[in-house]
């Protein structure tokens, strides 16, 4: 299949569109991790980067990879990376996100080796927790990500997947089967073939249109500050996660990834394929 590219003007006139949203800035007590603002200690990322000086290594860390684009050529196109994966609640806030962030971007998440090894690979962002506990209140609604890398990186993408942890019973999940991934974000499109795939690979899913607090369809939430205003969010319940990992926690979830992990990943890097091969990904 053909790739599509972008021209230079094309993209600078989305960019500057999608850079002129408005950022959220508030303030709540401390508690737990929450998908709403209710619970956070801190109003935004830079009030949690301020409030923690030399916190980066210590209570968090950042990880992120741009891949390289270039286009040098008076005669030929060159493609224009369009996904971006991100893991805002990765570490100890949501445990497993941050490996799901990276499996699903294409890279292996305890050797970052290429997997698979023919790609493609996305950019990706995340956030993770690394205290040893008190790891939820660093916990940052999605509306109030106010990274300057997360932003920039989301406002020059065409699509977002946004990976979060949630609990089952906040999912709207059956008792008698816990293990489901809610999907949500303003991309319709995005959203049908997440489902499509995700249910095809035997997971159970669940439209976010009908849990209002994990739906994703805001749009200062950093999933749908993209080139396009859209993006797609998936809400994993602990079931769900703790399914993929051999050692749920923190430290040993990268080394032990098994076949649902993969199976996860594989699906959700078939919708997004299925997404970019769309005719809104296309700028001439």
């Amino acid at each position: 299949m053909e790739t599509p590219y972008a021209s230079r003007r094309s993209v600078l006139s989305v960019l500057a569109a999608a850079s002129a949203a408005p950022l959220l800035s508030a303030s709540w007590g401390a508690g737990v991790a929450h998908a709403t603002a209710s619970g956070d200690t801190y109003s935004s990322s830079t009030d949690l980067y301020t409030r923690l000086p030399g916190g980066e290594g210590t209570d968090y860390a950042r990880r992120y990879k741009r891949h390289a684009m270039a286009d040098n050529s008076a005669a030929q196109k060159y493609p224009y990376n369009r996904t971006m994966i991100m893991a805002m609640h990765g570490g100890g806030i949501e445990v497993g996100t941050s490996e799901l962030c990276l499996g699903v971007a294409g890279y292996h998440p305890a050797t970052l080796a290429a997997t698979p090894a023919d790609g493609p690979a996305y950019d990706y962002w995340m956030f993770e927790a690394i205290r040893s506990s008190d790891n939820a209140e660093l916990h940052v609604t999605a509306e109030h990500c106010d990274d300057h890398v997360a932003l920039s990186m989301a406002a020059g993408s065409f699509n977002v997947l946004s990976l979060h942890g949630c609990t089952a019973a906040t999912a709207g999940a059956p008792a008698s089967r816990p293990e489901a991934v809610v999907i949500g974000g303003r991309n319709e499109t995005f959203k049908r073939y997440l489902t499509e795939e995700l249910k095809g690979a035997g997971f159970q899913t669940i439209d976010g249109a009908s849990n209002p607090e994990l739906d994703g369809d805001s749009p200062d939430n950093i999933c749908n500050r993209t080139m396009l205003g859209k993006g797609g969010q998936l809400e994993l319940t602990t079931e769900l996660r703790r399914s993929m990992f051999g050692t749920f926690t923190r430290t040993g979830c990268a080394a032990s990834t098994n076949q649902t992990f993969w199976s996860f990943t594989a699906a959700c890097r078939a919708a997004t394929a299925r997404l970019e091969a769309g005719p809104d990904q296309v700028i001439l």
